[in-house]
């Protein structure tokens, strides 16, 4: 049976879930809705030129609800959309892949994470670094014991600047929650996975120094931060640091991940995406293993299909996050990424935001 998917939002974010759904067996996009015709239109042709017929197009996501043709809603909306559309769609029975950040605040996080207890159908929270391969490979060997026991994290992200979004709603922190939220939910979300730990201190050093200093915008100038040093210590004592660029465009690689533990160091590079870099070639990533024994670093390249890279901007990750919400929607189970976790991942980037604009270490506390 076809399982019929409805995206509300189809702007970049929401045009990359539906080339993925795309590639899944047995899926159709039944709906969209967007409040701006511009997005609407570019949605529907996505759409239709996707394999999607009949694809029926809502200006207001309610009017997808009432119709009830849908099994499954993707949130794909701008950050400031998700507490007020959320409180609606957490009443119904539907399942729920909800983009990241849940929301802009920590407490309208929490606040849904705990309207959604005990809700039967599930609300997963998009996490899509987590599922990019070379990544995911990290995380295995992690789990393996191949670096013993760990001690240290390390993510760094250099990388392009925000994109031009509909509204410019990117570039303030009133309506995206701010870089540490809007782009670093993902890595404070990577930092609990691979240590199995929360938070207990955040600090963090961070500035707007390049990007859109010189744009001007009818709701003011620019606000976004786009670099900074992060440092989260961990209740198991784990220490985990993130380094943000954001005007590094000529990065050969976009992401580094290394885990250092009493054993050895296990390192993943990722490149950006291959629309991005001259030509348009796509570019292997690779994991180093480097135990303290022998000495003998390994080097060996992580392969993604390249349909799947062509699909998003996030190495194939979208791609298996979708096949993972897929099948539990089908086949029912609990959520890999909860509205818990997209909570913590939240309360950590508001932590880092504080700490870098008040110049303190933020304690966190448990607002579970």
């Amino acid at each position: 049976m076809s399982l019929r998917y409805a995206v509300i939002g189809t702007g970049m974010m929401g045009q990359e879930h539906i080339r993925n759904i795309a590639l899944l067996p047995d899926t159709e996009i039944v709906a969209i809705a967007d409040p701006h015709e511009e997005m609407r239109s570019s949605g529907a042709l996505l759409a239709a030129q996707s394999g999607f017929s009949g694809v029926h197009v809502f200006s207001d996501h309610r009017e997808i609800l009432s119709s009830g043709i849908a099994d499954a809603i993707v949130v794909a909306s701008p950050n400031d959309t998700h507490r007020e559309m959320m409180d609606g769609l957490l009443a119904t029975r539907l399942p729920i892949l909800l983009e990241k950040p849940s929301c802009t605040t920590a407490e309208d996080a929490w606040a849904i994470a705990r309207k959604a207890n005990g809700r039967e159908a599930p609300v997963w929270v998009a996490m899509e670094y987590r599922y990019m391969p070379p990544v995911a490979r990290l995380a295995e060997e992690v789990r393996k014991g191949t670096a013993g026991i760990l001690k240290m994290l390390s993510i760094v992200e250099h990388r392009y600047p925000f994109l031009r979004k509909i509204d410019n709603w990117n570039r303030f922190s009133a309506r995206s929650g701010g870089t540490m939220i809007e782009k670093c939910c993902h890595f404070f979300d990577l930092m609990r996975l691979i240590t199995e730990s929360e938070p207990v201190r955040v600090f963090g050093s961070g500035a707007q120094d390049v990007n859109h200093l010189d744009e001007s915008h009818h709701d003011g100038t620019a606000d976004v931060l786009d670099n900074a040093f992060v440092i989260v210590d961990f209740a198991n004592g784990m220490r985990a640091s993130l380094d943000l660029c954001m005007f590094a465009e000529g990065s050969y690689f976009q992401e580094r991940v290394s885990v250092v533990g009493d054993a050895g160091k296990i390192e993943t590079v990722v490149p950006g995406p291959a629309r991005f870099w001259p030509g348009g070639a796509e570019r292997a990533s690779e994991i180093i293993i480097s135990p303290r024994a022998d000495k003998t670093p390994k080097r060996e390249a992580v392969h993604v299909d390249e349909h799947l890279l062509r699909a998003g901007d996030h190495h194939g990750g979208t791609y298996f996050q979708h096949l993972k919400f897929n099948a539990i929607v089908r086949e029912g189970g609990m959520p890999e990424v909860s509205l818990h976790d997209g909570a913590m991942a939240v309360e950590m980037g508001a932590a880092a935001e504080r700490s870098i604009r008040e110049g303190i270490v933020v304690h966190l506390e448990d607002r579970a």
